[in-house]
């Protein structure tokens, strides 16, 4: 159920969803569509509303001013008529009609479609582009003709050429103009003209007929030799009101054949004339330029500077003395202070100059060492004289000295015990004895205290 609830659309929803779909689908965005025409109304802004039906159905169509205005002709009720547009969705009625851009009265049939499909086709691809258009020669050699020998067409061109001027070469290459032979022909035709290089221009035409006559023109194979021509092309099919491809792609269109020779191949007697017209201009324009340089240069004569030159050179001179002697006078106050400094800083280079500087530090070198010798044997005398001092004053103290007197030291037999007493031996003990001049070895007999308690 709440399915079925969220399928449920309004009718605008359904509407819209419909539109969409419609504009979605390329197969509706360009239809051809062939009908009669009922209830007509040509609005009063100039939009067209009507009906287009057949015997089975029918569908509403509008045609807006924008697109009408290049009908040819007043549709109205009961024309069977080929139209063109798209299909759309008139949303507020929620109703399907054909927004018509094109229309034409129906009986024109299959080639009438073909040649706007084919117009449209080579117009995208660009080959009706203005940029691509090729200039026509000003007085071509030769005309190159591509059309039937023996139609009205030829002659006129033929006249018409040798009748402005006898000079150009004319070039015909006949091909059939209609039948299903004649686009392939003229193609060839083109293309050989191309390959040979022998004109400076090349007609394509006939004369007039019916558009099933004409329709070698408005073939493919014909258009794209134009387009690949690197001669120019003029076109010149059928009369004035005949309009072809062939006509949208040459790089001129002709409204006749001998509409084409005149566009073509100036007349002679006109070139002369604008030649005669172009040689007095020329003649008066270079009269009235000598007038003007003469009068320039008489005035140019007259100024001062070429009548007297050397004035303006003596002002020269003088003005160049002057500023002579400020440079001069303004380059001695600049180099001054920097002179100055120069000097100074050379000076005191100099003076820093290992030629200078080696025998002063020399001189003080031999002065250092004579001072350090003074010095060093100054002092080697005083600490002798300290030395012989102190040695004197350790030999006055020296034991040796006091036993030379008559002294001597006694001591253990077996060690170094120095005996200072009479209690530290026993009679019978060893003794040595130490004299200034040796030793002796001793036995103690017996001992004897001094008077003061002391042995002796």
């Amino acid at each position: 159920m709440r399915e079925r609830e969220q399928d449920v659309l309004t009718v605008t929803g359904l509407v819209q969803h419909l539109t969409r779909v419609i504009e979605e689908d390329p197969g509706l965005s360009r239809v051809w569509v062939q009908g009669e025409i009922s209830n007509f109304k040509h609005h009063g802004r100039g939009h067209m509303y009507f009906t287009l039906k057949d015997d089975q159905t029918r569908i509403r169509a509008v045609m807006f001013a924008g697109n009408n205005r290049r009908l040819r002709f007043m549709p109205k009720d009961g024309d069977d008529v080929l139209i063109r547009g798209r299909v759309g969705v008139f949303e507020r009625d929620g109703q399907t009609q054909l927004y018509v851009t094109h229309m034409q009265p129906n009986g024109v049939g299959e080639l009438y479609v073909a040649f706007q499909q084919l117009k449209e086709k080579l117009n995208e691809e660009g080959l009706f582009s203005p940029t691509l258009k090729k200039g026509l020669p000003f007085f071509p050699r030769c005309v190159g003709v591509v059309t039937s020998a023996h139609g009205a067409a030829v002659r006129d061109i033929i006249t018409t050429i040798r009748r402005r001027s006898r000079g150009v070469d004319i070039l015909l290459y006949p091909v059939p103009v209609q039948g299903p032979e004649a686009p392939l022909e003229i193609a060839q035709a083109l293309d050989q003209l191309n390959q040979a290089g022998e004109v400076d221009v090349i007609i394509v035409g006939r004369g007039g007929g019916s558009l099933e006559e004409l329709w070698a023109f408005n073939e493919e194979v014909v258009a794209r030799s134009i387009h690949q021509s690197r001669i120019p092309v003029v076109s010149a099919v059928g009369h004035e009101t005949d309009t072809t491809i062939a006509d949208f792609v040459a790089d001129v269109r002709a409204a006749t054949p001998t509409a084409a020779a005149e566009m073509i191949v100036p007349r002679l007697e006109e070139l002369q004339i604008g030649l005669k017209a172009v040689q007095e201009r020329l003649t008066k324009g270079m009269k009235q330029c000598l007038t003007d340089g003469r009068v320039r240069l008489n005035r140019s004569l007259d100024r001062p500077v070429l009548r007297r030159p050397a004035t303006g050179l003596e002002q020269a001179e003088q003005r160049l003395d002057i500023l002579t002697g400020d440079l001069v006078r303004a380059a001695r106050e600049g180099f001054a202070p920097v002179r100055s400094r120069l000097e100074s800083r050379t000076y005191r280079l100099k003076g820093h100059h290992p030629a200078f500087r080696v025998p002063r530090l020399k001189e003080r070198l031999v002065r250092l060492q004579r001072q350090s010798k003074v010095g060093m044997t100054r002092l080697l005398r005083e600490h002798r004289r300290r030395w012989q001092g102190r040695v004197e004053h350790l030999d006055a103290l020296s034991p040796l000295k006091v036993m030379s007197r008559g002294y001597s030291l006694l001591y253990r037999y077996d060690g170094q015990e120095l005996i200072k007493s009479v209690e530290q031996v026993q009679a019978g003990d060893l003794v040595r004895i130490r004299l200034s001049d040796g030793r002796l070895k001793c036995q103690v007999w017996g001992m004897e205290e001094d008077s003061n308690g002391k042995s002796r």
